[in-house]
């Protein structure tokens, strides 16, 4: 069990979130208030909260792991989703911002006209919980060391806490928590972390001498793994939901343009302090058998009593931004397209609900189910990398292609979309059983490829696009009709 002042301060963090929960529900009067903050975001918000969402327990406590393994390379993880959020913000924020819809489901009906473009909506919502529930797992061991509770117990604390923040305020609630959670991840990692470790190592003629020269090379984790991490992480930057659903809430194309761009640049310099503490804590702990246990470590060893509590706290804060950021993002493309997907399905019509309150009451109804969901998987699973890998997987490799597509090429159509999206996630998953390891790279290359090869050679043998829904895709793109937000998108919400 941990000591009495740094259990104190995990605490009060704790209840801080839920206090900032309630104050974001006084912002709350719509869905679109609870699913994109009203879409009113300025820079100093946007870029916090885009930087704590896609710096989650896998770029902090992770990074920090493969920072103690591999040394410097140990970056190239969270440096490949800088690089995905980089392009994403210099490139598709803009459009992206400008579509004013609230998933990406709704995005490819929108650019292809076509009603079972929705169906993608069942593989984002898989990729968002799972999510979700690995990082409650995540932070559940955090919760395990510091309050002696069991597993279930700790899984069921944090992820309560998430769930009710979440539910109550929705994006205004997660956007505030966000930033308090952005500022502690700063101060935990570059201002407590990184001093204390370099300190206690000698510096960086201490870590040479004791590490070796290896732990100074880019490449020592090895290309292949470096060159996966961007085709994997880059490109998933660039189609999760849960990363456009922050992208929505930008008050203007240009604050989501250079507000993800500083985040980007926020993001590498967070990446390599991560490596570097990583590196420093190897030469005073040399028998650490799990990589993902050394930031807990380094606090328990080095750090004065309250500080280390601070920086437990920054861990669970980095791993609570993306529990969160992922609940929201599978309530909204569970509500948005899955059910009136399902619905469709038994010969049934989707009713639609002019009541801003009952709209916000159905929003939180579906995040606080989904939430009771993560808090009952996370407790029964122990390890969640594998399926996490085939979700990710099987975004990048069925949904790549055909939403990038729909930005860049025009001759696009529907017919190429849905087979690219059918050939891609087939091929990654016949790839995963053939190689037998759900970690293998294999996977993702030949399902992208398959998936661009499908797009490009079904959408030249259909027929184009009907003008009139590329008018509206061109409308949306040049911030034009943009007044009645998603009402004119073909079939998402119908």
């Amino acid at each position: 069990m941990g000591k009495p002042i740094d259990i104190a301060i995990v605490v009060i963090y704790l209840v801080a979130m839920l206090a900032f929960g309630f104050w974001g529900k006084t912002r709350t009067k719509d869905s679109a208030d609870f699913l994109v903050a009203g879409r009113r975001l300025g820079p100093t918000l946007y870029t916090g909260t885009m930087a704590a969402v896609v710096l989650g327990g896998a770029s902090t406590v992770g990074g920090v792991g493969l920072g103690y393994k591999w040394g410097i390379s140990g970056m190239w993880l969270v440096v490949a989703i800088a690089v995905g959020l980089l392009a994403l913000s210099l490139f598709f924020a803009g459009p992206i911002q400008r579509l004013r819809v609230y998933t990406v489901a709704q995005m490819l009906s929108l650019r292809y006209g076509v009603d079972a473009t929705s169906a993608s909506g069942v593989v984002m919502a898989a990729y968002t919980l799972m999510l979700s529930v690995t990082s409650t797992i995540a932070y559940a061991t955090v919760f395990n060391v510091l309050f002696g509770t069991g597993r279930t117990a700790s899984v069921i604390i944090g992820g309560a806490v998430v769930m009710l923040y979440s539910a109550i305020g929705g994006m205004w609630s997660i956007t505030l928590t966000d930033m308090v959670q952005f500022i502690l991840k700063t101060i935990g990692v570059f201002f407590l972390l990184l001093p204390f470790t370099w300190h206690r190592a000698g510096g960086l003629d201490g870590i040479r001498e004791r590490a070796g020269d290896a732990f100074f090379s880019f490449t020592n984790i090895g290309t292949e793994t470096i060159i996966t991490f961007f085709v994997v992480y880059s490109f998933g930057m660039l189609i999760g939901q849960d990363i456009w659903q922050r992208v929505f809430t930008a008050r203007s194309p240009q604050v989501a343009k250079w507000g993800g761009t500083a985040a980007a640049l926020y993001c590498v310099l967070y990446g390599i302090a991560g490596a570097l503490i990583g590196m420093a804590a190897s030469t005073f702990l040399p028998d650490v058998e799990a990589k993902d246990d050394v930031y807990a470590q380094i606090a328990e060893a080095i750090l004065p009593v309250g500080i280390s509590g601070l920086v437990l706290a920054a861990a669970v804060a980095a791993m609570m931004s993306t529990a969160s950021g992922a609940l929201i993002a599978t309530a909204t493309v569970a509500r948005t397209d899955v059910r009136p997907l399902l619905l469709r399905l038994i010969g049934r019509k989707a009713e639609t609900e002019e009541n801003p309150e009952v709209d916000v009451h159905s929003d939180r109804r579906y995040v606080a189910v989904l939430g009771v969901v993560v808090i009952i998987i996370a407790a029964l699973l122990n390890d969640v990398v594998g399926a996490l890998t085939i979700a990710y997987d099987i975004l990048v490799g069925g949904l790549l292609v055909p939403i990038l597509g729909g930005f860049l090429w025009k001759r696009a159509t529907g017919g190429g979309a849905l087979v690219a999206m059918g050939v891609g996630t087939v091929v990654t998953l016949g790839t995963m059983a053939i190689v037998g390891d759900v970690l293998a790279n294999e996977p993702i290359y030949y399902g992208l490829v398959a998936s661009l090869i499908a797009y490009v050679v079904v959408s030249l043998m259909t027929t184009r696009t009907p003008a009139p829904v590329l008018q509206i895709w061109d409308d949306r793109l040049a911030g034009r009709n943009t007044a009645s937000a998603v009402d004119d998108v073909p079939t998402a919400t119908s």
